[in-house]
């Protein structure tokens, strides 16, 4: 398998994206191949820095870069050389099976939507985060690709996360529920109302009704589907949550009892891991036609050699394989609801 990855991608680019491909290289198959998209010259020097020879991964020429500020769509069409260009070009041109990246989401986006198009069937991609909670993970869709969502395009999301959830995850029978200001049925705007009418029709859905955003780590549900705005707000607000908490945990152990703080660091730790966005590596970009990964902006070492190994994964289960025959069979069509 092919992995292409954006080595210029992220605010700890190169350096943290290289040596989490190297990481990966180690936990990969011995015919396959990560392929690092970038300035071959940045990208041969950050290798020998880490001791890293050339025949380990292919470098390939990427002499522009997005910010994480640019327009995206703008961006793309001005830097047709940036390495999020030539990733999505090598994904459209069968030159490799996976595209991963941490860089400028919103151009990622568009341009895997704009070279590698959507499977058949599908409205506008998604892109699928993993909550890890004490019941169990949970898979929220959207998360941040689309901001201006229509019934369709929510309804779609449901499908795609079950079967994400299903193969990926190992949940049976996911149970779908939509983001809402209430759990009662006359709650939530006009979006909410027209997508739970379409998950109620679907019988093949396991539909629980609304959620709010504290039923997420209730265990109430397994798939929670909303627009990329509000997906987003949850998913930022959610990390920095958790950082601020255990943050003031260590802070309380070591002001009361020094002593007992150290005890402590190894459970603390454990429990920090178990729910730390890193070890989930990237989301994934559900209804691209092929598999591709967005990683979050500040990702390490570790959250892309965790996303390259979820790229491997995702293609070969043939998740995409799934969903296209789950979208054919579903009663809801997207005619632009």
């Amino acid at each position: 398998m092919r992995i292409a990855i954006d080595a210029m991608g992220g605010d700890h680019a190169p350096e943290e994206i290289i040596k989490g491909a190297l990481e990966a290289r180690q936990a990969l198959d011995g015919d396959d191949e990560l392929q690092l998209i970038g300035p071959p010259d940045v990208l041969e020097a950050q290798l020998r820095t880490l001791g890293a020879g050339p025949d380990i991964v292919q470098i390939v020429p990427a002499d522009e870069v997005i910010g994480m500020d640019d327009p995206p769509v703008e961006s793309l069409r001005r830097k047709r050389k940036s390495s999020i260009a030539v990733m999505a070009r090598l994904a459209a041109h069968g030159e490799t099976d996976a595209v991963l990246s941490a860089g400028n989401t919103g151009a990622c986006v568009a341009a895997c939507q704009l070279r590698m198009r959507t499977l058949p069937g599908v409205h506008r991609p998604g892109i699928a985060a993993v909550l890890p909670t004490l019941g169990g993970p949970v898979t929220m869709c959207d998360v941040g690709a689309n901001v201006s969502c229509k019934p369709i395009n929510l309804y779609q999301y449901a499908v795609m996360s079950c079967v994400y959830a299903r193969r990926l995850l190992n949940i049976e029978q996911p149970r779908v529920a939509i983001m809402s200001i209430g759990e009662e049925e006359a709650k939530g705007n006009e979006l909410v109302r027209r997508t739970r009418e379409l998950l109620r029709a679907d019988p093949e859905l396991n539909f629980v009704g609304n959620v709010e955003g504290r039923d997420i780590f209730d265990g109430v549900c397994d798939v929670v589907i909303c627009e990329g705005f509000v997906g987003n707000v949850i998913l930022k607000l959610t990390e920095g949550l958790v950082d601020m908490v255990f943050r003031a945990i260590k802070q309380e152990l070591i002001a009361g009892n020094l002593r007992l703080a150290m005890e402590f660091k190894p459970i603390i730790t454990e429990i920090y891991k178990k729910y730390d966005y890193h070890e989930y590596g990237g989301a994934l970009l559900l209804g691209a036609n092929g598999t591709a990964i967005i990683c979050h902006g500040s990702s390490k070492s570790r959250t892309i050699k965790n996303a390259i190994l979820v790229a491997k994964k995702f293609h070969t289960l043939k998740i995409n394989e799934r969903i296209v025959a789950r979208l054919a069979q579903c009663l809801v069509k997207p005619n632009g609801q």
